[in-house]
């Protein structure tokens, strides 16, 4: 697929990837990180007008680090990959929180935001046996990985819940798909299809497929709320790439996630 945002991503994915199949045999992971904020946005009665965001502060220690999610590598997102609002334009505005999930931009307008980037560790021993039949399956397993871009805000009042019901707006007015334009080139959604998810007080899922000149990736996104906080979670896979092949959801992140706001 000829994307710029979406061959950044992958780029990127890969060079992780490829440094992790290199220590998977003899690594352990790094040590844990700082525990979650604790710190509540709304009062006991959970009333609306009580919600306050969590400061950039707090956000930050909120956020995933390594060693949240067992079997996965976390990393503040690189400058390079990094793509802003206004990177993106969309056919159709309806469909625009919707992509900005996907991109990993800002949905609405989030008193503090910041970004991760997940990516799942190649299983124990997936290159071991290469000979004969087994060698595509085992080379196959090896690229079995998921790369994940959290990206979290918190919100005065309202705000995260009418993020996430934003995303399901766009994802069922825009089901047919439409047009967008990220980091300069043009791109197509060719169809949404709604997944089932569980965390946090909020959840939703879909499988977003991406297609040009015959060619199709299919991306993973779930949008969860936990008080405050909205995270959107964009998955690819490397083993999936180029065929439109399914994977699944990264469900681990979202609960680790949605632990660490709670």
């Amino acid at each position: 697929m000829r994307s710029t945002a979406i061959r950044r991503t992958a780029v990127a994915a890969t060079a992780v990837s490829l440094a992790l199949l290199v220590t998977a045999c003899g690594g352990g992971s790094d040590s844990g990180s700082d525990s979650g904020s604790g710190d509540k946005g709304t009062d006991a009665k959970g009333k609306e007008s009580a919600v306050k965001a969590l400061t950039a502060a707090e956000l930050e220690k909120a956020v995933l680090a390594q060693g949240d999610v067992k079997g996965h590598k976390i990393t503040k997102v690189a400058a390079k990959d990094d793509i802003s609002g206004d990177d993106i334009k969309v056919e159709k505005k309806a469909c625009a929180p919707l992509i900005n999930a996907l991109m990993g931009v800002q949905v609405g307008e989030p008193a503090a935001f910041t970004k991760r980037t997940v990516v799942s560790e190649p299983k124990k021993g997936s290159m071991d046996k290469q000979d004969g039949a087994n060698a595509e399956d085992a080379f196959k397993a090896a690229f079995d990985i998921t790369t994940t871009q959290l990206a979290l805000g918190s919100y005065d009042g309202k705000g995260a819940e009418e993020s996430v019901a934003a995303l399901r707006t766009a994802a069922t007015d825009c089901a047919g798909g439409f047009d967008f334009t990220a980091a300069g080139e043009k791109q197509k959604v060719s169809k949404i299809t709604e997944e089932q998810v569980k965390g946090g007080e909020d959840a939703a899922a879909w499988t977003v497929e991406m297609g040009q000149g015959g060619e199709k990736v299919q991306l993973k996104l779930v949008a969860m709320r936990q008080g405050p906080s909205f995270a959107s979670f964009s998955s690819m896979n490397l083993a999936a790439m180029g065929g439109g092949e399914d994977f699944e959801l990264p469900t681990a992140v979202v609960e680790a996630q949605a632990a660490k706001l709670a």
